[in-house]
Order: structure tokens, then C-alpha cells, then sequence
């Protein structure tokens, strides 16, 4: 199969006024295939999407948006579903129906990474936000059987790259799938504090030293009071992760 990419110069050629033979020649490819994707066949289904993986795009190795797409694995690695076993791939990111803020960024991200159409399915007290597309399993590698927490989670090098630079989206996915901002209260010789605190809750600890991994850019400061769970306390921190984060709605 011809990258997509050719395919878009030939057709392009023809549009602008080259013949099949002309076309043909300029992407070294025979007569039967040009005339074939510029007469018999112009548009195939699959062609935008081949177009929009910044991964199979020829020399592409990083997304149009990288912020969007750090955002994005951040909630696949916590809410998200990547199933692979139907004709064409399903990626479903479960989101609290309390929040639809959050489902809108969620559809957001999916359309500003991959996906040409979105679907809303609502279940009880959720709604799974998903889009089918083959070329899914091209950017989240990290699918396969089981659960998440039962496997190993390691990011690619590419993928480190992106959230290395942009750690802040990051985390914002992973807190907005997995974590909370909430008022905590504690009582000291009798008088009681309120402050802000953040919580980041998950059982792989792959996931897990990947928020930490996050956070240590950033220089947040955390500390683990649970082995599944993980805070930020401190009143900088707090704010610094007020930056990039927030709370949910």
C-alpha cells in the first residue's frame, strides 16, 4: 500500500492540470494506479485519517498539537479504552456525567489529535466519549489485554519526548481522570485548618511513577500517603498545579 501522502501529490497533480501520464511520472508510480485514484477511485474512506496520524504521515513524528495529544494520553491512561479487536479500532474515554466541561475538552482532544467524528454514549452517572479510527493504535501504544494496572505501561520515546515538553497537559489528563482538588480539613490543638489539596489515585504503578515523573518537571512537590495514591499539599505546590490544572467542572 502507497503512503497517503503520495496518493494526495498525484491527485493534487491531476487537479492542478497534469495529465495521469504526467502525474504518474512525477511520483514514479505506474498509469493503472494514478488513473485509479484519480478517476476510478478519488476519495477513498480511509485516506483522511491515514493523513491525520502524525505517526504514519511520511518523516511525521510529532502532532500538530502536542499539548492536545499530552492531554489526551493523560486520560487514556486513566479513564481511557483502546479496543483493537473490531474491524476498525474504538479509543473510549469514561468521563463523570457530573462534569461536562471535561467531556467537551475530552471531545476536544480527540478531534484536535485523530478524529473526524466523536460519539457521546451515556451509561450511568458517565459517558464514554469515542471515535473509531485505525489509526488509534498508532498513538497509543500502550494497548493491550487486561487492565492497565495488571500489565506494564512505558511510554515510547517519542511519546516521552512529547510530555516532557509539555508536562503540565500532562498531568492536567491524568488529574482530570484519576485525581480531584478538594478543601482538606485538619484540626491542631483543638483549632481547625482548611486548605486545598490535590489527590491522584491509581492502582498501576507504572501510571503512578509516570504522575511523579510529571510532577518532578514541573517541581511540584508530592509525597505518597497511600501506595495507590498520591498528594500534593504543600500551599506552593498546590498553586503551581492550580497553573496547569485546576479543578474539574
Amino acid at each position: 500500500m502507497h503512503p497517503p501522502e503520495i496518493r494526495a501529490r498525484a491527485r493534487g497533480l491531476y487537479l492542478a492540470g497534469a495529465t495521469i501520464a504526467e502525474a504518474a511520472r512525477a511520483v514514479g508510480l505506474s498509469y493503472p494506479t494514478v488513473r485509479y485514484w484519480c478517476k476510478v477511485r478519488p476519495e477513498p474512506r480511509q485516506l483522511a485519517t491515514a493523513m491525520r496520524c502524525f505517526r504514519c504521515r511520511s518523516g511525521g513524528r510529532r502532532p500538530a498539537d502536542p499539548g492536545m495529544y499530552a492531554y489526551l494520553l493523560g486520560l487514556y491512561l486513566g479513564d481511557g479504552h483502546l479496543v483493537t479487536a473490531a474491524r476498525v479500532p474504538v479509543l473510549r474515554i469514561y468521563c463523570a456525567a457530573t462534569w461536562p466541561d471535561l467531556i467537551d475538552a475530552c471531545e476536544q482532544a480527540m478531534r484536535k489529535v485523530l478524529a473526524s467524528s466523536v460519539q457521546r454514549v451515556r451509561k450511568q452517572g458517565c459517558v464514554g466519549v469515542q471515535s473509531y479510527g485505525k489509526h488509534w493504535p498508532c498513538l497509543f501504544p500502550q494497548h493491550g489485554p487486561g487492565r492497565k494496572h495488571e500489565r506494564r505501561i512505558v511510554l515510547a520515546d517519542w511519546q516521552r519526548e512529547i510530555v516532557e515538553a509539555h508536562p503540565g497537559d500532562f498531568l492536567r489528563g491524568l488529574y482530570h481522570s484519576d485525581g480531584s482538588r478538594f478543601a482538606n480539613q485538619v484540626s491542631v490543638r483543638g483549632k481547625r485548618y482548611v486548605y486545598p489539596r490535590y489527590m491522584f489515585t491509581n492502582e498501576s504503578t507504572d501510571i503512578m511513577g509516570l504522575c511523579q515523573w510529571a510532577l518532578d518537571l514541573l517541581g511540584i512537590a508530592w509525597r505518597m500517603n497511600r501506595p495507590n495514591s498520591l498528594s500534593v499539599a504543600r500551599r506552593e505546590a498546590v498553586a503551581a498545579l492550580d497553573r496547569h490544572v485546576g479543578p474539574k467542572s
